[in-house]
């Protein structure tokens, strides 16, 4: 399975939150990899905490394998490189969990026959490797994003089932722009359908994810004053009424994540360690992470809207 990753905006949590649905996979026995096509900012070295990786690899990375500087990619075993406490070792009865990073100053690059060529055969070499290969694209309407739509689109990938996660805040800003993105003018549907895919079955293997959500009933916001709780609740019920209006309902919704501390200081996977001993996340965010990655794999959360 390929799963794409993509934002309309940066800071909407698209990178933390795919490195957590990742390492969830791996968790649950499942062999799972990440790839960081964020070609702009390649960090996600930062998220599996490897630090010789935390700004992307010089050399060698997948910047340079799609350029074809470099017969193959490299990859990281993060069960064994990762300089996190509880990824230091792969537990029992998880799968593999590995790392394509990026290049470190590699920046974006236009699309060409040959790229998107290097690309189709890294995704067929991968998915026979892997039960999920997840592919972080750069924000917004990205080189990356239109490779990839132009890979997919080749008669070789056509058997692979290929499902596409888009990231947003909950917020009107973010809503609106996320509209614009998977459904506006040279938005994915649109450039999709230049690439020659079917537009249904594009629009079939599209969800969304909410991140960040505040719920005015949380316990987390205990502290507010009646006229703060009562001004969140009309906020969200407005922002529910734009969601279902623009195609972001609960409907095409795969699931949201909600808002965490350790998240808004730290971008980083979270363990049950992190939960239960340390207690520093919130067990409603594993929750979270661990129903979008088995959502991923239940055929009924990607039936026909």
């Amino acid at each position: 399975m390929l799963v794409f990753a993509v934002s309309d905006k940066g800071g909407t949590g698209r990178s933390v939150t795919s490195s957590n649905i990742v390492y969830r996979t791996a968790l649950s026995g499942r062999d799972a990899c990440y790839l960081d096509f964020d070609f702009g900012s390649p960090t996600a070295g930062t998220v599996f905490q490897i630090e010789r990786l935390v700004t992307g690899l010089p050399g060698t990375g997948l910047h340079s394998y799609l350029l074809g500087r470099t017969d193959r990619p490299y990859s990281v075993d993060v069960w064994a490189e990762s300089e996190g406490d509880t990824l230091r070792r792969q537990p029992p009865g998880s799968g593999r969990l590995a790392l394509f990073p990026g290049d470190r100053a590699g920046g974006e690059f236009p699309t060409s026959d040959e790229t998107v060529a290097r690309c189709a055969d890294l995704f067929l070499s991968l998915e026979e490797q892997y039960d999920v290969v997840l592919v972080d694209l750069s924000a917004g309407r990205s080189y990356a994003v239109e490779t990839v739509l132009a890979a997919t689109a080749l008669q070789q990938l056509r058997h692979i089932t290929t499902r596409w996660l888009v990231f947003h805040r909950w917020t009107h800003q973010h809503i609106r722009a996320t509209h614009d993105l998977v459904f506006g003018d040279k938005g994915i549907i649109s450039a999709g359908k230049e690439q020659r895919h079917e537009e249904g079955d594009l629009r079939r293997s599209i969800r969304f994810v909410r991140t960040a959500v505040v719920q005015p009933d949380s316990p987390s916001l205990s502290g507010l004053r009646a006229a703060q709780v009562a001004w969140l609740e009309d906020c969200n019920a407005s922002l529910h009424v734009l969601a279902g209006r623009l195609g972001l309902g609960r409907t095409a919704m795969l699931g949201s994540v909600p808002l965490d501390p350790v998240l808004q200081f730290r971008e980083q996977l979270i363990s049950d360690d992190d939960v239960r001993r340390r207690q520093t996340a919130n067990r409603e965010t594993v929750a979270a992470f661990t129903d979008l990655a088995e959502k991923l794999h239940d055929d009924r959360a990607w039936e026909p809207l």
